[in-house]
């Protein structure tokens, strides 16, 4: 007669297990990384939408409110931009610049991020750049792809 037992030997469940430490260490690794791009694209999408906000502030006279830069500190994505540049800040990206070409009247801007390598401007531009400063590649805009 022949004595069968049930069960696993200890070899087979630390074989079982190894394979599923090698497994998950693989998908939290790429979890990671799919982390940061959703974080970036979030933060290029508010971004973008940064242009439409700014459209809707210009005042009567077809400019862009002086305060459109200068609310904060120095540099900083003033008034009519805030709550998209919180959103951006709270992403991660803390480098966010922006720059205008005339302090009183403004009617041109841009707005860009180092870390992200993306810029938004008046002109039209929303894409790679390395900058945002007041001459552009760009006819009408501010974004500096060189």
């Amino acid at each position: 007669m022949k004595k069968f037992s049930k069960g696993f030997t200890l070899i087979e469940l630390l074989v079982v297990i190894a394979i599923i430490g090698i497994l998950s260490g693989i998908v939290l690794t790429s979890l990671g990384s799919a982390r940061t791009k959703a974080k970036n694209s979030s933060a290029i999408a508010s971004l973008s939408a940064m242009r439409a906000e700014a459209e809707l502030s210009i005042t009567n006279a077809g400019v862009y409110p002086s305060t459109i830069c200068s609310a904060g500190s120095a540099g900083s994505v003033g008034e009519p931009l805030t709550k998209l540049a919180a959103a951006i800040t709270a992403q991660g990206i803390t480098d966010l610049t922006c720059s205008v070409d005339n302090v009183s009247t403004v009617s041109k801007w841009a707005v860009g991020s180092p870390t992200l390598k993306f810029c938004v401007d008046s002109g039209g531009y929303a894409g790679t750049a390395t900058t945002a400063t007041n001459q552009g590649a760009h006819s009408g805009g501010a974004c500096t792809t060189s």
